[in-house]
């Protein structure tokens, strides 16, 4: 199931890109055409942008296909290895806390206060608040999912799975 709420997070991420072409190429042809512009584009940028990078976040964690630097650990023991894996789990859940009570705080705060941003439309806080909200509540679900089965895995004696890119990410090799 988390999965399928994952890939919906990357589809509707995908989604806030394609809009982010196509609103800054309409600005672009609206201004340099016809001197005019599309009313509040730069908060829609700015909050397309939040869906594109942080929605995507679950599905980045559960493929490990964050960017590491592996030219030390890659030469120490593979426990000492699954070591570090874990840690910087630990750290990532520990990191991302905060985050999800800011963002809890400013959704809350928004809703209840009708936010808005100033100008010609006047479009509501809230929607980029939630998407924020979401966006991290995910990955740091996905990533305390992934500290329980990495200690299960190292408690069995099991090697952890392998990072989401080089060959051995999808069986080749």
């Amino acid at each position: 199931m988390l999965r399928r709420i994952e890939q919906l997070l990357v589809d509707l991420a995908i989604v806030s890109v394609l809009g982010l072409g196509f609103l800054i190429t309409l600005t672009v042809v609206l201004r340099a055409g016809f001197n005019s512009n599309v009313p509040d584009a730069i908060v829609m940028v700015r909050e397309l942008m939040v869906a594109a990078v942080i929605l995507p976040l679950a599905a980045t964690t559960a493929n490990r296909a964050h960017i590491v630097v592996e030219f030390v650990s890659n030469r120490m023991p593979p426990r000492m290895r699954d070591s570090l894996i874990v840690f910087g789990s630990v750290f990532g859940l520990l990191a991302l806390a905060p985050l999800l009570w800011a963002g809890w705080r400013e959704v809350t705060h928004t809703i209840a206060s009708g936010g808005y941003f100033f100008g010609d439309l006047q479009l509501p806080k809230w929607p980029g608040r939630v998407i924020f909200l979401v966006g991290i509540s995910f990955c740091w679900l996905r990533l305390a999912i992934m500290v329980w089965r990495d200690v299960g895995a190292m408690r069995a004696g099991r090697p952890l799975p392998e990072t989401g890119y080089g060959p051995t990410a999808n069986g080749e090799g």
